[in-house]
This record gives C-alpha cells, sequence and structure tokens, in this order.
C-alpha cells in the first residue's frame, strides 16, 4: 500500500481523467505515479512533458540503453514501480533478459557494450550521492558519445532519479508490466 493514495477518479480535472481512461484502455490499468502526481496537475503534466522529451524518436540515446538506465537507477533507489515498468520497455524495445540480468554486475558482464557499460557505470555514479564524477568517467563516455549526447544522457540520469526517488519514498508498489525479476540488484542492504 502507497504511503499516499490516488484521489477518486472523479474528483480529478476532465483532462486527467481521460489520459486515466486511455492508459486503462492501452495497459488494463491506471498508472499509480501518474495518479499521485495527479494531485498535483500542473507538475504531473509538466513531468509528462519531461518524460516524453527524453522517449522522442530524434533522442540521440539508443532507446534499449535509456531503458536499462532507468531501470538501473531505480534498482538503486529502490523504486518498485520503477524497475517494473522500465523493464517491460527494455524487452519491449528489443533488450534482452540478460541485459537485465547484467545490471548486477555491470563491469564484468559480457552483455554490455563498452559505450553501454560507460554510460550505465555512469548513471550509478550520479544516483549515488557518496560518490562524484570523474574526469575519467566523461573521457570514458566522449569516446562513444558526442557532448550533446553525454548532456541528454546525464538529464534522463537526473530526470530518472527525480522519478524513482519520488516513487521510493511514496512506497509506490510494482503493478505486474514485467515478468522478469531482478536475481539479485548488485547492492548490498
Amino acid at each position: 500500500m502507497s504511503r499516499v493514495s490516488a484521489k477518486k477518479k472523479n474528483e480529478y480535472p476532465w483532462s486527467l481523467r481521460l489520459m486515466y481512461w486511455n492508459q486503462y484502455r492501452t495497459r488494463g490499468q491506471t498508472l499509480l505515479p501518474t495518479q499521485v502526481w495527479g494531485r498535483s496537475p500542473v507538475l504531473l503534466w509538466r513531468f509528462l512533458r519531461m518524460f516524453q522529451a527524453f522517449e522522442r524518436n530524434s533522442s540521440p540515446l539508443d532507446p534499449v540503453l535509456r531503458a536499462l538506465i532507468t531501470v538501473r537507477v531505480s534498482q538503486i533507489n529502490h523504486c518498485a514501480f520503477c524497475i517494473d515498468f522500465n523493464a517491460m520497455r527494455v524487452l519491449a524495445q528489443g533488450g534482452a533478459e540478460d541485459k537485465l540480468d547484467g545490471l548486477a554486475d555491470i563491469a564484468n558482464s559480457v552483455h554490455f557494450s563498452e559505450a553501454e557499460k560507460a554510460a550505465l557505470i555512469y548513471a550509478e555514479t550520479i544516483t549515488d550521492s557518496q560518490r562524484r564524477v570523474s574526469d575519467e568517467q566523461i573521457e570514458a563516455l566522449k569516446k562513444d558519445f558526442s557532448e550533446d549526447e553525454i548532456v541528454e544522457l546525464t538529464a534522463l540520469i537526473a530526470f530518472q532519479n527525480m522519478s524513482s526517488k519520488f516513487n521510493a519514498a511514496l512506497d509506490l508498489p510494482a503493478q505486474g508490466f514485467c515478468e522478469w525479476k531482478p536475481m539479485d540488484d548488485g547492492l548490498e542492504e
């Protein structure tokens, strides 16, 4: 049970009710985080605009990499909803379960390219507030990513941190979007 509940459907503005109806029609259920964010419609609409910006077809970042990053950030932040939802996105974008399983030990996984490893380790560093990004990490990224791509990558990681920390703080549960379950998230409790 989440720490903040969704409102009753008829308590939301009509524009949100329409969005929730569409979520139900396409996914078989309404996304709990959008209902909770919907308690402040202006924040929800801004949040969704940012999400859409990262998911645009013209994004310079590969869709599988974007989804893998969101899963890894969500694992670190212990966001059950985000792991579930974003793992579904990895698989829907053509990513394989072995990549999802490899997130527990990125550096030693044979399933990631060097570019993917650099981006995922960069995401881990940014997400861990006790660590700082090094010049060496940026240089490793520059081998495969332009500076524009590094800016987009950094923004995606920051956005996913906001999203997963919001959901984790309010204890928003997984909604069963993906059958894949991590064998090990690579974190010590």
